[in-house]
């Protein structure tokens, strides 16, 4: 039965030492966050379950660390402060893997906030932009509270849910947090370019968002019947589905659609995913799944790093022992690409970081986390070329990788890694 109550109301069923799911990204449900917040002087140890999401997280303030601790699946910037104050901790887990967390009891949640669109006549929502892990938080949390939203866009796919699924219902008509597309740099337009002459005709891609990823995007317009298989997509895609170059027609799974968990954008991409049957929303289980990845043929895999050695050692988590971000989906698709037929794993990423630090390194720092290992990346793409690294020696991916590295440090890379290896 669909009756709407107060934010206030719905909330007062979380108790002290709960687990509470918040649906993520763009879906983040602000409205039952700040209801929940406001309760912090009658609340303790309430854990926050999330990954990134987008907008506020007044939960996450250190003063209120008696109330609420948080805990990221994959860290985002409005919580990545939590680590070094003592309430927040982060659990490694590919996206792939995190509603089995929830299924097995693992994580046992008691709530999950999720942030659907109106019930259509026949009472159905939809969760919108993103579904990751919320179907599994549904399914095994014991009480759901629904943000219920007049601009939350209706999308299509596994996201569709009945009222009889959710025990409480909050009305809201709040505009979606927004990401807006860039201008890529001089730099990443480079990288750009390189990745896109490494993607063939009929390639699938997966991407995330970001000035690279659109500045590959806006190498492709002359290519012809791209897929899209990814994790989540931005602004980047539209009008190349729109000039039919992304059509999904040779794709080996979900002909025809293009396949995500979770979109951020503009508004232009929340009204254009709006009841467009070509957008698919699925599951991290599903979209995640190698076993599922590997059957679109010419799988093209495009993730980030923040260090890369010269070994192939990808760390894309950690600044040494700082956690920064997550594990993610990188691993579920670098893997997928590795194994389709005609597929391409690629690690792209500038040489240099904005404070004039080389990427390429001859040994991770210590603590850093090891992502992606030196045998599952095929491609390391910095805005100075390719570096082909599969089925190298060690001794060919150091050479090809010094000469992607910042020229102003190739020298020194290549005699720190001779000098750490001679004895």
């Amino acid at each position: 039965m669909y009756k709407p109550v107060s934010a206030e109301d719905a909330v007062k069923i979380i108790k002290s030492n709960d687990k509470v799911y918040l649906q993520a990204a763009a879906a983040a449900p602000q409205v039952l966050i700040r209801a929940l917040t406001a309760r912090h002087e009658e609340l303790r140890n309430v854990e926050i379950c999330q990954l990134h999401t987008e907008g506020e997280a007044p939960y996450a303030n250190p003063e209120l660390k008696d109330s609420f601790h948080v805990n990221s699946f994959f860290i985002g910037k409005n919580v990545r402060h939590t680590l070094k104050a003592g309430n927040g901790s982060y659990t490694p887990v590919f996206l792939s893997e995190l509603p089995l967390l929830f299924k097995r009891n693992i994580v046992d949640l008691q709530v999950a906030f999720i942030h659907v669109s109106v019930p259509d006549q026949h009472g159905y929502c939809s969760l919108g932009v993103s579904v990751e892990a919320t179907l599994a938080a549904i399914d095994n949390a014991d009480h759901v509270i629904a943000q219920v939203n007049k601009q939350m866009p209706r999308t299509h796919g596994a996201g569709i849910i009945h009222i009889s699924e959710i025990d409480s219902f909050v009305e809201c008509d709040e505009a979606l947090p927004v990401h807006n597309m860039t201008e890529p740099t001089e730099i990443e337009n480079k990288i750009g370019a390189h990745v896109a002459s490494l993607i063939e005709d009929r390639s699938t891609l997966q991407m995330g968002i970001g000035n690279i990823p659109n500045a590959v995007l806006s190498k492709l317009t002359n290519h012809k019947d791209l897929g899209l298989h990814t994790e989540m997509f931005s602004d980047g895609v539209i009008d190349l589905i729109l000039k039919d170059v992304i059509n999904g027609n040779y794709k080996g799974i979900n002909r025809g659609r293009a396949l995500t968990t979770f979109l951020m954008g503009s508004k232009r991409l929340y009204d254009y995913v709006d009841d467009n049957p070509f957008i698919e929303m699925r599951a991290s289980n599903y979209t995640n799944d190698v076993s599922i990845i590997k059957q679109n043929p010419k799988m093209v895999a495009i993730n980030s790093a923040i260090e890369v050695d010269v070994t192939g050692q990808v760390c894309a988590d950690s600044i040494g022992t700082r956690m920064y971000s997550g594990v993610g989906g990188q691993m579920d698709f670098i893997r997928g690409a590795s194994l389709s037929e005609g597929g391409k794993a690629i690690i792209a990423l500038p040489s240099i970081t904005n404070k004039g630090i080389s990427r390429i390194v001859p040994s991770l720092k210590p603590g850093a986390g090891v992502v992606t290992t030196r045998s599952h990346v095929h491609y390391v793409v910095t805005e100075n070329g390719i570096a082909n690294l599969y089925g190298k020696t060690i001794k060919e991916r150091v050479k090809a990788l010094v000469n992607i590295a910042h020229p102003d440090f190739q020298e020194q890379i290549d005699k720190e890694y001779f000098e750490l290896t001679r004895g």
